[in-house]
């Protein structure tokens, strides 16, 4: 199963509307586009807690870091660079935090919201090498900012 993009976002749309809670939205976001492909392992949000800390919020899949400092990490490139992370081998990423021992590959988003400022970053972990596309960042990346920037 791949993910079709276009039903998911609306999916996720007619679920969020007039939600603004992060968490709750963020709950959400996680349970759609976690069981819309099997390529994604461990799908979830680390929310930026305090001054260059991330730690978990909503998730799907085994356990995850409790906590991500900024410096370390794809997540923590991520929120630090404001920049999407699309790693295909998650062991030649330098400073890659083996949160899961079965993760090969992963893509990070940094979540804005509507001062354009980093809230979290959206993870998503694959058992598979090189699992993840630049159709998958964009297509994430619109269905993030279309939730959280508003």
């Amino acid at each position: 199963m791949t993910v079709d993009y276009e039903t998911l976002a609306k999916t996720i749309s007619a679920l969020t509307e007039g939600e603004t809670d992060a968490v709750a939205l963020m709950a959400t976001v996680t349970c759609e586009v976690h069981h819309a492909d099997d390529r994604f392992d461990w799908t979830g949000f680390y929310r930026v807690t305090e001054p260059e800390v991330l730690k978990i919020g909503p998730y799907q899949g085994g356990h995850g870091c409790l906590v991500i400092p900024f410096s370390r990490g794809v997540c923590g490139a991520a929120a630090r660079t404001g920049e999407t992370q699309l790693v295909a081998n998650v062991d030649a990423f330098p400073g890659h935090i083996a949160c899961a021992s079965s993760t090969r590959s992963e893509l990070v988003l940094p979540v804005m919201n509507a001062q354009n400022e980093v809230i979290a970053v959206f993870d998503i972990d694959s058992n598979q090498p090189d699992a993840f596309t630049e159709t998958d960042a964009e297509a994430l990346g619109a269905i993030l900012s279309q939730v959280f920037a508003r």
